[in-house]
């Protein structure tokens, strides 16, 4: 078997995630794509793949590919979209990954984004259903955050949790955000104001929820024995690897347990030659405090049923055992879908060649980063290692 190449990321591109109702999905893509050129110092690259959920239902353009590379001066490039629902956009950067790994490709773009505010909430609500089982869960009308609130009630049920346990999930999540300029929400929250905070779906309220919102990220991948030529601290990516799950809930053997994200967690360990106590920081899935508490026992850090004590006990802060959501994650920076995975692996980037300005994590040099697509039905694990 041919030995596959290191990788390595040497340039990150951000935009600020919120409302752009000025700005074309195109216009959003080709930002990040142009920060993140000037920050790996080059003008080229190979092939681009693009992370994005919902493109044709709710910014009207399908082909996204294509156009991005043409509106950002990349044609005739190979450029294709990568849809995984909101693991879309670290489900593109493992086809980059692999790309790259196996020789096919030098240079790397990968670019996550998505376009959702121009649309009216029942509409984005109805395509973010499109994430779930059509045929059982969507036909008898269940939404995204239902199915959610349904896990966490059980979860509740079946672990003694009252709903204030939850609070420094969201409370974590905002104090982080304050540092972090690209976030949607820069402003702390109280457990008092998470309590108290209008209910969507019973268990789930307001402040439990992310905030789905426009936004583009983009990252540059070369070999890691051509990156020190672009790169004074290149982060290799050391374990890229997917699995998957049911979408439909009440096709799993245990509700209250990610089994794709436990799986792909434990290859990525396993190729990575590290455990999970050597992990720094986890940029985890907290589209709602629930998935984040599931995401911490199926990653590895905690027990089943104890997730949530974690944050409880303070445990996921900066200054924590484990750091999560270290620049707000999809709760306070926000959660712009397809493009969020790709967000969550430059946020960890940053904090692993030590630019994390107040929200840096100490000594940080290993990182773990895991999207979740729907309810658990994909699960993409990446493990970073900084520079020494």
């Amino acid at each position: 078997m041919r030995r596959r190449r290191e990788v390595a990321i040497i340039g990150i591109g951000q935009t600020r995630v919120g409302e752009h109702w000025d700005k074309s999905i195109k216009q959003l893509a080709a930002e990040a794509i142009l920060a993140a050129l000037k920050d790996a110092k080059i003008d080229r690259v190979d092939t681009l793949y693009v992370g994005n959920a919902l493109s044709g239902e709710l910014a009207f353009q399908e082909h996204l590919g294509a156009a991005i590379a043409d509106f950002a001066g990349l044609r005739p490039i190979e450029a294709l979209k990568v849809e995984a629902a909101g693991a879309s956009g670290a489900a593109a950067l493992r086809l980059g990954y692999l790309a790259v790994a196996g020789g096919l490709a030098d240079f790397v773009l990968v670019c996550g984004v998505e376009k959702v505010t121009d649309s009216p909430a029942e509409k984005v609500i109805s395509a973010l259903s499109l994430s779930i089982d059509g045929e059982y869960e969507r036909e008898m009308g269940l939404s995204f955050v239902a199915l959610n609130a349904l896990i966490m009630r059980r979860y509740m049920h079946e672990f003694g949790y009252e709903l204030k346990d939850f609070a420094n999930f969201s409370v974590n999540a905002h104090k982080n955000a304050v540092n972090n300029p690209h976030a949607m929400f820069r402003n702390p929250i109280t457990e008092k104001a998470f309590v108290e905070a209008r209910m969507v779906v019973e268990p789930i309220n307001l402040l439990d929820s992310s905030p789905v919102a426009d936004g583009a990220a983009a990252l540059v991948l070369c070999p890691m024995d051509m990156a020190r030529d672009f790169s004074a601290r290149p982060v290799r990516i050391a374990s890229s690897v997917v699995a998957t799950d049911t979408l439909a809930l009440h096709d799993r053997k245990d509700p209250l347990f990610l089994e794709a994200a436990y799986l792909s967690a434990k290859r990525a360990y396993e190729i990575a030659g590290i455990k999970p106590e050597d992990i720094d920081l986890f940029e985890l899935n907290d589209s709602f405090t629930i998935m984040a508490a599931l995401s911490l026992e199926a990653a590895g850090f905690a027990e089943k049923g104890k997730g949530v004590k974690l944050a409880m006990d303070g445990e996921i802060a900066i200054d924590g055992r484990i750091p999560i959501s270290t620049m707000g994650g999809l709760k306070a920076r926000g959660n712009p879908l397809g493009a969020t995975g790709v967000y969550q692996v430059a946020e960890a980037v940053l904090q692993l060649r030590y630019e994390a300005g107040p929200n840096q994590v100490k000594d940080a040099h290993w990182a773990l980063v895991q999207s979740i697509g729907g309810t658990g039905g994909t699960a993409v694990t990446h493990i970073l290692e900084g520079p020494d």
